[in-house]
């Protein structure tokens, strides 16, 4: 075989992504999206460039290494510590949440009139949020911080809990078996599977370490990268799917004492198979259906913003948090990236209607896209929706006020600690003065709050005479 043109269309390819990626994140968009448009132009449904892969089974061969990998460093990254000392909040934080989408979801994909088996793989990429996209926007937008961050943490912790047991459910499903032993059988092996996985995680944790004993670094890549695909492949044949398979080696490995070691060798290879598995979403995706699934994209779009306003108040509420915290949290939850695309990839799979590839991309297009800009907007969302802009303005204001005679409040504190010992009676003079002096002082602050109070109310009426309102 020969490969070179298909290895000069990839570098292309490859080089665009950098490119676009560094105007995407210019304006705060993730990689995800730009991936998915660079596959999406190279697509040959596409012929805004002369460009054609000779061969494109390997092509999707790299993208199963990337879904292996995207959901290996997910099990990876569950903390399992966080989970099992907060689990009672957590799961009534971030299952509130899920069922609130999920729920909608499934009925949103009823309303679309695909088929059942559609519908729940509607619900699926309706309901989770990226996790990659949520702890990216985090750190770029220095809110780790922030009174919320360990409430939007824990839902996507428990959300990563729910696409493993969603997954096996949904693998049972797609694979059409309507018996109703054969379904039972197969939901019993993949459940089992998961307990045997997760017991593993937590309780062998150090006899899994022993595995990784060794200092040389290739080996160790090696043999990971190695377990992750196996797994992949153990899951696809008990019929759990190669995703869920990867999670829960990822799980497994997470618990040992080499995470740290693992993660950081693992993230650069997610990143780069992670770019072939969206860019070969992309190229699968047909442009002329995109008008056909354009209503139901704009109706799944605007009830996923409506549910999470809601959904992140209440989780807010629950927690003890305020308003101005919910809306940071719905506004960082209600992005959508590599699971709906995960989903996707396994209905087409699966022979379900081919539409879903279509609705899932530019539905993940439009929410990984609009996501980041609205997070990196909240707070002024918040501030114009709360007026909490105006309460800082007058704060600042006020303190301001407070340090515009630094010399008269001075002379106040030295006059009274001069007279702090003066017994009562004694220095009467002094005593007058000082209260001279505070008496002054109260007199100035009002005088200027009664000013600005005026100058606010003459620049109120001559905006509202302006017509600005």
């Amino acid at each position: 075989m020969h490969f070179g043109p298909d290895l000069l269309v990839l570098g292309i390819l490859f080089v665009i992504a950098y490119v676009l990626g560094r105007l995407g994140k210019a304006i705060g968009l993730p990689a995800i999206p730009i991936y998915m448009v660079v596959g999406l132009l190279a697509s040959p449904n596409f012929h805004l460039f002369p460009l054609d892969f000779i061969h494109t089974d390997y092509i999707e061969l790299i993208a199963v290494f990337g879904l292996i990998m995207l959901l290996f460093s997910l099990g990876l990254e569950f903390d399992q510590d966080e989970f099992f000392a907060n689990a009672g909040k957590l799961i009534i934080s971030g299952g509130s949440y899920i069922a609130i989408n999920m729920i909608a979801g499934f009925a949103f994909g009823f309303l679309v009139g695909w088929g059942t088996r559609e519908a729940l793989v509607i619900a699926g990429i309706t309901a989770t949020s990226s996790s990659a996209i949520v702890t990216k926007l985090l750190i770029e937008l220095n809110r780790l911080a922030n009174r919320e961050t360990p409430m939007i943490l824990g839902v996507t912790v428990v959300e990563d809990i729910f696409i493993a047991i969603y997954l096996a459910i949904v693998s049972v499903v797609l694979s059409g078996e309507t018996a109703i032993w054969p379904v039972i059988g197969k939901l019993g092996i993949a459940f089992l599977f998961l307990v045997v996985m997760f017991s593993v995680a937590r309780f062998g944790g150090k006899w899994v370490s022993r595995l990784f004993r060794t200092k040389d670094d290739e080996l160790f890549t090696i043999l990971f990268f190695g377990l992750a695909i196996a797994f992949g492949g153990i899951g696809e044949i008990l019929g759990v799917t190669d995703a869920i398979g990867a999670f829960l080696i990822g799980l497994v490995l997470g618990a040992t004492r080499y995470r740290n070691k693992i993660e950081h060798i693992a993230i650069p290879m997610r990143d780069v198979f992670g770019a072939f598995f969206f860019l070969n979403f992309g190229l699968g995706l047909d442009p002329s259906q995109f008008p056909e699934v354009i209503w139901p994209v704009i109706g799944a779009v605007a009830m996923t913003m409506l549910l999470n306003v809601g959904a992140g108040q209440f989780v807010a509420k629950l927690n003890g948090l305020g308003v101005q915290a919910g809306i940071n949290a719905t506004v960082i939850l209600q992005n959508r990236g590599e699971f709906a695309l995960i989903l996707a990839t396994l209905a087409l799979a699966a022979g379900l209607d081919p539409r879903i590839q279509a609705f899932a991309g530019l539905y993940v297009l439009i929410m990984a896209v609009a996501g980041p800009i609205l997070a990196a907007n909240s707070e002024k969302i918040g501030g114009a929706l709360l007026g909490t802009k105006k309460k800082r303005l007058a704060a600042a204001a006020q303190q301001a006020k407070r340090e515009r005679d630094p010399m008269l409040l001075e002379e106040i504190a030295l006059v009274e600690a001069a007279t702090a010992t003066l017994s009562p009676g004694e220095n009467s003079g002094t005593e007058e003065y000082v209260d001279r002096v505070v008496e002054q002082a109260n007199s100035q602050s009002d005088a200027e709050h009664r000013r600005d109070r005026d100058r606010d109310r003459n620049s109120d009426a001559a905006r509202g005479t302006n017509g600005e309102y």
